[in-house]
């Protein structure tokens, strides 16, 4: 099993970015945009990555977790909290 030690810093970019609106918003995530018509556009790198590892699926604009994915997100934030 795949476990946020095992992400590049960029992959790991993703997860912090979808975490921050989670924490934030206390909404569920489930996919977080990959690309929009303002320019921004996620790392090609990284989508790649959680892509292979089967931790996201593209779509035209959206990057949307896979159950691993959540999975690995909620890791995330719990390293965040602090709770191992």
């Amino acid at each position: 099993m795949t476990t946020p030690n095992d992400l590049s810093d960029k992959a790991l970019a993703l997860f912090a970015f979808a975490a921050y609106h989670r924490l934030e918003s206390g909404d569920a995530v489930t996919s977080v945009v990959s690309s929009d018509a303002s320019g921004h556009q996620a790392d090609p790198a990284a989508v790649e990555e959680l892509v292979r590892l089967n931790l996201a699926a593209p779509t035209a604009e959206r990057l949307h977790f896979t159950d691993a994915g959540q999975v690995m997100l909620s890791q995330v934030i719990d390293r965040i909290r602090g709770s191992w």
